[in-house]
Order: structure tokens, then C-alpha cells, then sequence
């Protein structure tokens, strides 16, 4: 079944091409007033161009294939390296050092007093 659509998949990205690159630019609407064919299904008042209409069915095909084609990859969810930790395993905490010793003889420093307020 995977094979089938993916075979779709890849038929529908080169017709997806080709059809973008076939559509008319935007600026090509002045020649088609001088006597050039219209591409349009329902005549030259229609809502839309055949080649745009197919786009639109052509690129509708080809995300529903790669949604089809992308769910396996969540069911299993497993790594793609064979024998890889979760990052859980590796964080270790960074060892804590004890405090030197104080040298003999040496006070700890006090903090000066605050000053009194000045009166008024």
C-alpha cells in the first residue's frame, strides 16, 4: 500500500511541475486580447483557468499523500539512530566541589555598620 502511494506521490510532484510551469505569467493577458486562445474552461468570463484549476487539484492530491505517507513515522516513535540514548540518560549534574578551607589565623570579614540616619 506504502509503495502505491508513494508511486502517486511522486507522479503528482512531476505533474505539479509541469503544470506550474506551463501557466501563463500575469502580464500575458495582453496578448491573449490581440487574438490569443483563452485557456479558460467556461469561456473568457469563467472564474478560473483550466492549468490553474489542475494546480489546485494537482497540489490537493500531493499533500494528502505526503499526510498519508508521513503517519508511519509517528506510530512507532522511535529513533532514527540505532543505539542512541534519550537525551534524559545522558544529562548528568556537574559534580559539586567542597569549599576550601579557611586558612589558621584569618577572621572572617564583617560588614560595616550602616549609617545613621542624619536628623533634620
Amino acid at each position: 500500500m506504502q509503495t502505491v502511494i508513494s508511486i502517486i506521490h511522486i507522479v503528482m510532484c512531476f505533474v505539479l511541475i509541469a503544470v506550474v510551469l506551463l501557466q501563463a505569467g500575469k502580464g500575458a493577458n495582453m496578448g491573449a486580447a490581440f487574438g490569443g486562445s483563452s485557456q479558460t474552461v467556461f469561456g473568457s468570463s469563467g472564474p478560473g483557468t483550466f492549468l490553474s484549476k489542475m494546480t489546485t487539484g494537482v497540489a490537493v492530491i500531493f499533500m494528502l499523500t505526503s499526510l498519508v505517507l508521513s503517519h508511519p513515522s509517528f506510530q512507532g516513535a522511535t529513533s532514527v539512530v540505532k543505539g542512541a540514548r534519550p537525551v534524559a540518560e545522558k544529562a548528568q549534574p556537574a559534580p559539586v566541589l567542597p569549599a576550601p578551607p579557611a586558612p589558621q589565623g584569618a577572621q572572617t570579614p564583617v560588614a560595616p555598620p550602616a549609617p545613621a540616619p542624619a536628623a533634620k
